[in-house]
């Protein structure tokens, strides 16, 4: 990789503004939008589909698990394809694959079939994750531009995470959950209309044409598959149950034999020394940080509002509110912040205001919900500000003709994140509440119990993002446009 990398945008067309390009910047939030809320959108209806279905447990746990670990396990070898044969190209067949796929809930009658479904649903969406973030860079020439448009589409993308619960909870009280996926399938057409109409078509001469990588694929499905469902093993069977031992060895195997494997090869999927340039080392971890941030957050509160304040899961979702009205607001701190500090400083402060946003919901916590609320809007606007520039200063950093690349190994980033969120929450809530909490109304020292469990728990968080979010963020340049990255 050179010293310097200038992101130069391929094909005929680009726009001068936002409202210019409604249509391909709509198309792709749509895309990135049913991805998101395919993520959760599922888990308020596990207790009907288990009914109906008959599924036991462990297969309710497969149902969300399936889709997770062939989604994270694909997004390197996904952008890796898109580098190689058309980004363009490979969003619409995963757009339709995506739908088509959503279709098929049609004929499920088993919890196999299911689980199936939703491990297709994977495959296609991680067709679909990196590459729309790749596409805004082809769509704007500009950093101020494509800020903007990185900031709207994780926006969108956070609000459908968190409002997938909120969304299945109302779609339940009025149809079957077979409907929960039938929906994906009008928004993937409606996004592949958009994509097919706005973006333009890639340039051969903005693509890698190396031979396609197959090992280090393989190797990378493994390494990302089994370090996710390692998480997963471990707060569900414990963390010194063969099955999460033998998950660790085998994560850990792949890893190195991935590193080998790619150090050799002649045309590399990942080339490792992309990781010299501390931009692309430092905005990976910082989104490592947010991810961690936002599962675990997220994961806790959920658990917090239904379970110890015994709201229903619509007003549950609906609580999370202040966080996306924070996200759509906080957009000019953010690109103020860039603007004028550049990449390093304005990451910095969003990290900070990671940290003292979960800091103050350990506060907040024992202090009912406005102070949950207010701890919320800080959370946010760090979660905005260091999601956005890390996007942005990763995909910058990337040579041209692997955009998509490192737009998936920033979703890969976040994925792992995410996966370790969730489990140091369940491992920690498990050791200071119980491995299981029980359905109904709770008595009052049990409702206190874990109160005090979830402050303990966010002050962890706090000292664990705030270490790796700030960490990365301090490893970024000062840059403040894409050409000075090196």
């Amino acid at each position: 990789m050179s010293s310097t990398t200038t992101i130069q945008t391929s094909g005929p067309r680009t726009y001068t503004s936002l409202r210019a390009a409604a249509v391909p910047l709509t198309a792709l939030c749509l895309a990135f939008f049913v991805e998101m809320t395919d993520n959760t959108l599922l888990s308020i209806a596990l207790p009907t589909i288990g009914r109906d279905l008959g599924a036991s447990t462990t297969a309710l746990q497969w149902v969300n698990g399936a889709y997770s670990l062939t989604f994270g396990g694909l997004l390197l070898t996904a952008g890796s394809i898109a580098d190689r044969f058309g980004r363009r190209r490979v969003l619409e067949i995963g757009l339709a694959a995506f739908g088509l796929v959503s279709l098929g809930a049609l004929l499920v009658e088993t919890a196999t079939g299911l689980i199936a479904l939703r491990a297709a649903l994977g495959v296609a969406a991680a067709a679909m994750a990196p590459i729309t973030n790749s596409l805004v860079f082809r769509l704007f020439e500009t950093e101020e531009l494509r800020r903007k448009a990185m900031a709207l589409m994780i926006t969108v993308g956070m609000s459908g995470f968190i409002l997938g619960p909120v969304l299945g909870g109302t779609a339940l009280a009025h149809a079957s959950w077979h409907w929960l996926l039938l929906v994906n399938a009008p928004i993937a057409l409606l996004a592949w209309l958009g994509v097919r109409a706005g973006v333009p078509a890639d340039d051969a001469t903005g693509l890698t044409h190396g031979r396609l990588d197959l090992g280090g694929s393989l190797l990378s499905i493994a390494a990302i598959g089994l370090a996710c469902y390692t998480f997963t093993s471990g707060v569900e069977r414990g963390w010194t149950d063969i099955l999460t031992l033998v998950c660790v060895a085998g994560a850990a195997l792949s890893v190195v034999a991935f590193v080998r494997h790619e150090r050799r090869a002649s045309s590399p999927m990942l080339d490792l020394t992309v990781f010299r340039d501390r931009t692309v080392r430092g905005a990976t971890i910082a989104q490592a940080g947010t991810s961690i941030a936002m599962a675990g957050s997220m994961f806790g509160l959920i658990l917090l509002f239904q379970y110890a304040y015994g709201w229903s899961p619509m007003k549950a979702g609906l609580a999370n509110l202040p966080a996306i009205v924070t996200m759509l607001l906080a957009s000019p701190l953010s690109e103020g912040l860039a603007r004028r500090f550049g990449h390093r400083i304005a990451c910095a402060v969003g990290a900070g205001a990671l940290t003292a946003g979960l800091a103050s919901l350990a506060w907040g916590v024992e202090h009912g919900y406005p102070a949950i609320a207010a701890s919320l809007m800080v959370f946010a606007i760090g979660l905005r500000t260091v999601m956005t520039i890390g996007a942005v200063a990763l995909v910058g950093a990337m040579p041209q003709n692997r955009t998509s690349l490192g737009a998936a190994l920033n979703d890969t980033a976040q994925e792992v994140g995410s996966s370790v969120g969730t489990a140091l929450v369940g491992t920690l809530l498990a050791v200071l509440v119980g491995t299981v909490l029980p359905d109904g109304a709770w008595s009052a020292a049990l409702v206190a119990t874990f109160v005090h469990g979830a402050a303990v728990v966010f002050a962890v968080l706090a000292v664990v993002v705030g270490v790796i979010a700030g960490f990365g963020a301090l490893t970024l340049t000062d840059s403040r446009d894409v050409e000075e990255v090196h």
